[in-house]
């Protein structure tokens, strides 16, 4: 009876995923960059709305095919909203409980939405707390806690056919570039840049991964000097990327370069990308954009060619009450005007192509 529930939970998640187009790989025109192509792989458009869609199909899959997960089984995730989202989606979809654990300072939008997928919240006050507070409602209530920052990296195939790095080089085929010199990845869990990392790899291709970090985030300062005991007492300010400690995720070997990002060139970067595409996105992709553009400006220093892709992770909507409220950046970012200085030197009328 268990193995036709967990054969059932399997192909609802299957189909689910057999129904869904990919998500489209946005070409930005920007003139003042002749000869270097920097695309955007634009994750909101998944149906919970951003990059982690995929990490908890995964998740699931991985938790149902250990024999972790079972009929009636409570799913408790730490997270600071995004891949609660849309773990909340898949557990309703399987008839399961389920429990996130966030910092109290997670986007109002973020909540509705796991309650609108019929999630609870538990909140904490700090980010180094989601993962006892995790593990104790686990034992609690005899659930599953699914815990993204352990098994994000293993939950992923990345050696097959339908993981982000694949999509990204098919959907690079037929552009001037097909090659990206560069792929540029902010890291949350560590298991998107693992994945493209060991794909890359694997495939034996010419391509370099850049992992950008937000500030208050220990994910630079491990990849610098080795330590995995590194520790931060502040949290990340840039939702959805940056930890206070080294993931089991985080596999700094598959990285050729990172970057720290100060979080007012995050989110003046969503600001200059609003105004060129006509949209709002997330912080994590302001970071991952000023990245890129940083590595698109020495390219063209050095007189090279060539295209870079990065992430659109999820969208702006999420995030009017925090950064896109001048109030509140003001409060908890500070002063944008130093880089919106360095991002003007784009040309801001180019327009998407």
């Amino acid at each position: 009876m268990t193995n036709s529930w967990v054969n059932t939970a399997v192909e609802k998640i299957e189909s689910d995923y057999q129904r869904s187009a990919d998500t489209h790989l946005i070409k930005l025109d920007i003139p003042q960059l002749a000869g270097i192509d920097i695309y955007l792989k634009d994750e909101s458009t998944h149906p919970t709305g951003s990059l982690k869609h995929r990490l908890a199909r995964s998740l699931f899959l991985y938790g149902l095919c250990n024999g972790w997960i079972k009929e009636g089984t409570t799913i408790i995730e730490s997270s600071s909203g995004s891949t609660a989202v849309s773990e909340a989606y898949f557990a309703r979809m399987l008839g399961l409980p389920f429990i996130a654990v966030m910092p109290k300072s997670t986007a109002k939008k973020k909540i509705q939405q796991i309650e609108f997928y019929g999630g609870t919240c538990h909140f904490v006050n700090h980010s180094s707390e989601i993962y006892a507070a995790s593990e104790q409602l686990a034992t609690q209530l005899n659930g599953h806690y699914m815990d993204q920052f352990t098994y994000a990296e293993r939950a992923t195939d990345w050696r097959g056919n339908n993981n982000i790095a694949n999509s990204i080089f098919e959907q690079m085929t037929l552009e001037p570039h097909p090659i990206p010199k560069w792929i540029v990845m902010s890291p949350g869990t560590g298991g998107t840049s693992a994945t493209i990392g060991r794909y890359i790899r694997y495939q034996q291709l010419d391509t370099q991964l850049c992992v950008v970090d937000p500030e208050h985030s220990v994910f630079y300062d491990y990849f610098t000097t080795g330590d995995k005991s590194l520790t931060s007492c502040h949290g990340s300010k840039i939702e959805g990327i940056g930890r206070p400690r080294a993931e089991p995720s985080f596999i700094p070997g598959v990285i050729d370069h990172m970057e720290k990002v100060p979080d007012a060139a995050s989110v003046a970067t969503i600001y200059w990308l609003e105004k060129l595409i006509g949209r709002k996105a997330g912080p994590s992709t302001g970071t991952n954009l000023y990245g890129a553009l940083n590595i698109a400006s020495n390219m063209l220093a050095k007189g090279q060619q060539g295209s870079i892709v990065t992430l659109l992770c999820d969208s702006g909507e999420r995030y009017l009450d925090s950064y896109y409220n001048p109030d509140w950046v003001k409060d908890n970012i500070g002063e944008l005007t130093e880089y919106e200085a360095k991002l003007a030197q784009f040309n801001l009328t180019a327009s998407l192509n």
